[in-house]
């Protein structure tokens, strides 16, 4: 998959000009419309419809973060955001698998350099599941090529992807230690496998295994580079190659903004199932009232809102810092400022799950949580959600102990 043209030959007319994020958005609104009621299907397919990822495409879904110079749009990574939580409203499983699959754009337009990212988008749409953990093996040729082998587990996006963004173990040499690959592999050079669909929720995330058997990818489709450790206080190639900021913004923030506003999103429908039920259910005391004029469900629907109304304010209030950073100097967006959103993230969502787990799900009744409500639905993806290793292990512990030795030590220093 290598061009014959130079990189700076291989760029495409950007993509409906004229839209704008506002456009987007009614787009996203109008697609969230139709998933409700499909969630019993997505489920049994364990994807998003086909007809369902054409309304994506032709939305221009898949480009909100592609560099414009390769038919993108280049818009904000928050216009990004808001069309994930609104997805997530509608449709948990189609939020997540879009959210997790068009969301690497960004990264990918950050970290690679001119060369491969000519040729990664040159198809215009992207979608490429990322996976960090290291679950396949990398080698690299006598022409500099890598081979990789492997099975990458909850590859999110992977029906519909383009691209799988994975890490690898590269062996070392005698005496040495082993290293990471961070690559890109395209859609020919693996293959998904049929094994999602048995969790108790997301069971629609497409969130496949994806296998390599001797898959080969150009060397510059290759970073030798822990994410962990990525830092953009140095400039990053997508700052010096775009027009857009974003493009130097710190990836791991980033990702912690997708889960956040995959969790509010999932939360404001639960809130959506509630609000119906105040006005279909009634009290379980004389005179039965409807819930909606009962001042105990009132208590318990203004706490839940406001919990999940406030869990959405600070989700905004992290992605404008996000952009905030984005827009000065690299040495701006440093390690702390990186885990500082990332932490933000965690408590928006520990305070929208907690709107759910402790006032709606109890309270809604056990009609509820019979098997195919909505609201059954979206507290079974919710519960799945919670256990993605990130937020129930990475910022919970490992993103705690780092923040506090930096604050403490650019304390000391200060």
């Amino acid at each position: 998959m290598i061009l014959t043209e130079t990189p700076a030959q291989a760029t495409a007319a950007p993509f409906e000009p004229d839209v704008t994020p506002a456009v987007l958005i009614e787009r996203a609104r109008a697609v969230a419309a139709t998933l409700i009621s499909r969630q019993s299907e997505t489920e049994e397919r364990t994807y998003y419809a086909e007809d369902t990822h054409r309304a994506f495409r032709d939305a221009g879904l898949y480009r909100i973060t592609v560099p414009r110079r390769y038919g993108g749009f280049e818009f904000g990574f928050d216009t990004f955001l808001e069309v994930v939580k609104i997805l997530c409203r509608a449709c948990p499983s189609t939020g997540w698998m879009y959210c997790l699959g068009a969301a690497h754009s960004l990264f990918a337009a950050t970290m690679f350099e001119e060369e491969a990212q000519a040729e990664i988008f040159r198809g215009g749409d992207f979608i490429a599941p990322l996976v960090n953990a290291p679950f396949g093996t990398a080698e690299q040729d006598a022409d500099g090529s890598w081979i990789l082998n492997g099975e990458w587990k909850y590859c999110s996006g992977a029906p519909y992807a383009t691209h799988l963004i994975g890490n690898a173990v590269i062996a070392g040499g005698e005496g040495e230690p082993p290293r990471r690959l961070l690559f890109i592999a395209p859609r020919d050079q693996w293959e998904m496998l049929d094994d999602w669909g048995g969790q108790i929720g997301l069971k629609g995330s497409g969130s496949h295994s994806i296998r390599i058997s001797g898959g080969r990818i150009p060397g510059h489709f290759g970073l030798e580079v822990n994410f962990e450790e990525i830092s953009v206080t140095g400039g990053t190639p997508g700052r010096a190659l775009h027009d857009h900021p974003q493009y130097g913004g710190a990836p791991a923030s980033s990702m912690a903004l997708e889960g956040a506003h995959i969790a509010v999103g999932m939360c404001q429908g639960a809130l959506d199932a509630y609000t119906e039920l105040m006005f279909s259910r009634t009290t379980i005391l004389p005179p039965f009232p409807p819930r909606a004029e009962d001042p105990d469900y009132q208590l318990w629907y203004g706490q839940a809102s406001s919990m999940i109304d406030a869990a959405e304010t600070l989700v905004g209030a992290a992605a404008r810092r996000w952009h905030e950073l984005s827009e000065q100097p690299p040495e701006a967006f440093t390690a702390e400022e990186d885990v500082r959103i990332a932490l933000l993230c965690r408590e928006a969502t520990q305070l929208a799950w907690r709107a759910v787990d402790e006032i709606i799900q109890p309270t809604a009744g056990s009609t509820s949580a019979r098997e195919g409500e909505r609201l059954e639905r979206v507290w079974r993806d919710l519960s799945t959600g919670r256990t993605h290793v990130s937020s129930a292990v990475l910022l919970t512990t490992v993103a705690n102990r780092g923040y506090a030795q930096l604050r403490l030590m650019n304390a000391q220093s200060g």
